[in-house]
């Protein structure tokens, strides 16, 4: 037997099958049909009739929707014992068997509508229009759902940049076809052409462009996001213009969520994203590694150069001891020949502040908790009606924020009762309100 043949009495069965069952339930119509109009009134035999074989043909839909559902889940889980790839567990958790079955469930049951009231030819336009309906219904949900598991593949992929990106496209996506397919609901409810109401809406481009002009511009920033990978879900970021500080909780077409660090929660438009300026501290915490920037103003009036008594009390500092001694040598190689010598102003000569900035760079230096291979300094900022400042600027081994601001208290806590020893006068600016 040839191929063709096999094929011709499969379907001729199949054909069989669907006819007995045509005829099964053309039957049970029928048992229904007769049983009301015998027991009920005759105003209610027509209303009754329509209600029971409609139960019929709801009931016949509700199971076999289950039927498919249960069906196509057991063949989603057999397939996902022997792998896991992402795509079938982003299919599954977004119940993409479910909207396949409800096409099988509504579609059989459309076919069924001859057979249960073919005795009231009248409601076959009727029962058609309802279930084409059910079908942009189901349609809609598969689509939805095949948009949410898109975006659940790259949550699942890890890819959190991408994300940001495909978020933007499906939650578009979604606009869209909110509006397509209630297009189609009502050219289906209405008997209405689509394109009549396409052309209907051309005039109203304008007004339209003007209710999505948030997102279209939130579909705009999600790309760019995406592709430049400065943002994602996840990041600390703090953005001057509103005075936030905190941790990107969620990006979507329309606001972005942040929650701060105060547990307060702040939202701003996503195409501000693209607008403002926005300092992404991440790598902060990607190198667990955090800036200090912090100056301490000195009383000018305090500064003196070292003389040898200052000296001998200094020496006994292990951080600058090196450092005065190699000091004291080249100041006193310099000085031979100087006329009036002894005159301390005369010649090279440490100051208290330079000797200050020298003994806080060497601290700082030999902290285990500043990172040695980052930026490190100690240096003079220009000088203000308060003093002088001397600007700390350094980074932190640990990015952590309570560790953080420990090891900065313990810096200036020490630096602060440091610079009495070198007759150094910290500044105390008061504020008049």
């Amino acid at each position: 037997m040839s191929s063709k043949q096999t094929y011709f009495l499969i379907f001729a069965n199949m054909n069989e099958e669907l006819k007995d069952t045509k005829d099964f339930l053309q039957k049970i119509s029928d048992q229904v049909h007769f049983w009301i109009k015998a027991e009920m009134p005759d105003g209610a035999i027509l209303v009754c009739q329509i209600i029971a074989k409609l139960s019929l043909l709801l009931t016949i839909l509700l199971v076999l929707d289950f039927l498919f559902k249960f069906s196509f889940n057991a063949l989603f889980l057999i397939f996902r014992k022997y792998t896991q790839k992402p795509i079938l567990k982003a299919f599954y958790e977004s119940k993409i068997s479910n909207s396949v079955a409800h096409f099988f469930a509504i579609g059989v049951t459309q076919e069924m509508i001859y057979s249960v009231f073919y005795r009231h030819p009248k409601s076959h336009s009727i029962l058609e229009t309802f279930f084409s309906l059910m079908f942009v219904v189901a349609f809609s949900i598969l689509y939805f759902r095949l948009l949410k598991a898109t975006e659940k593949y790259y949550v699942l992929k890890g890819d959190f940049y991408r994300i940001t990106g495909i978020r933007a496209v499906t939650q578009s996506l979604k606009i869209l076809g909110y509006i397509i397919f209630s297009f189609i609901g009502i050219s289906v409810l209405f008997h209405i052409k689509a394109s009549t109401i396409l052309g209907s809406l051309g005039a109203m481009t304008a007004v339209i462009l003007l209710v999505f002009r948030d997102t279209i511009l939130g579909f705009v920033t999600g790309i760019h996001v995406s592709t430049s990978k400065n943002l994602k879900v996840g990041d600390w970021i703090g953005i001057p213009k509103y005075n936030i500080e905190g941790t990107i909780e969620d990006i979507n077409l329309l606001t972005t969520k942040i929650q701060n660090f105060d547990k307060t929660v702040s939202t701003i438009p996503t195409y501000d994203l693209l607008s403002t300026e926005i300092k992404n501290l991440q790598i902060m915490s990607e190198t667990n590694t955090r800036r200090i920037k912090k100056a301490i103003i000195f009383n000018i009036k305090s500064f003196k150069f070292i003389d040898d008594e200052m000296m001998v009390n200094l020496s006994n500092i292990n951080l600058i001891k090196d450092y005065l001694e190699e000091k004291k040598a080249k100041i006193s190689e310099a000085k031979k020949g100087i006329p009036n010598s002894s005159e301390i102003i005369n010649g090279p000569q440490l100051t208290n502040i330079g000797t200050f900035r020298v003994y806080a760079l060497n601290y700082l230096k030999n902290n285990e908790n500043i990172e040695q291979e980052s930026p490190l300094m100690v240096r003079q900022l220009e000088i203000t009606a308060q003093g002088l400042p001397l600007e700390i600027y350094c980074f932190t081994n640990d990015s952590k924020w309570e560790n953080y601001e420990q090891i900065q208290a313990d810096i200036f806590d020490h630096l602060l009762v440091a610079a009495q020893k070198f007759d150094l006068e910290v500044m105390q600016v008061s504020l008049k309100v």
